[in-house]
């Protein structure tokens, strides 16, 4: 597995090995050994899916305080996605990466807990599967709009098909400091 750094502590990128034949082909999506060996030591207590049409825009979802760790793929089709830094006393708070993910590259992003996550579909539709760290909660819900002037990310969509909750979210600079993650300096 090919493990590659981003611009942010805490989010990485991952090509696994895939293995075709005639048939189609295999490829590991999750191994525990494997990913501690990558660095990832989280412990996934949720998996879920969700299948989109193009120009749907998910996000910028987060929960605070009970933080989840993510690790993303595409099973079908392609998107763009987004991990920001919204932990408060990062270093890169407010700053954003991203990755195209899809069934053709078959690339996962690792956003470790802190993080708000969105994706846009690229394809026709796309199958979004995702492990989760802690259990979704409703009362620790939030969420940064998707088109913040301060994050400035540059999403591939320009208007893109949202959930009425995911268009009225704050920017990041509304948000109380207190509804967001606190950043841990590693030791």
């Amino acid at each position: 597995m090919k493990v590659i750094e981003t611009t942010l502590p805490g989010v990485i990128i991952l090509e696994p090995k895939v293995f075709p034949d005639g048939r189609g082909y295999f490829l590991e999506t999750w191994s525990k050994k494997r990913y501690e060996e990558a660095g990832i030591e989280d412990e996934f207590v949720q998996d879920n899916v969700s299948v989109s049409e193009k120009g749907v825009l998910r996000g910028l979802h987060f929960q605070c305080p009970q933080t989840q760790g993510k690790l993303v793929q595409v099973l079908s089709g392609e998107a763009f996605d987004v991990a920001v830094d919204i932990r408060t006393g990062s270093p890169t708070f407010g700053q954003w990466t991203s990755v195209i993910l899809s069934e053709a590259n078959h690339k996962q992003l690792y956003i470790s807990s802190g993080f708000a996550h969105g994706f846009c579909v690229l394809s026709e539709s796309a199958a979004f599967s995702y492990k989760c760290t802690d259990y979704y909660n409703l009362s620790a819900e939030g969420g940064v709009i998707f088109n913040d002037p301060d994050i400035d990310i540059d999403w591939p969509v320009k208007e893109p098909n949202m959930s009425e909750k995911d268009s009225k979210y704050p920017r990041l600079k509304d948000i109380p400091v207190e509804k967001l993650p606190k950043y841990k300096a590693s030791t």
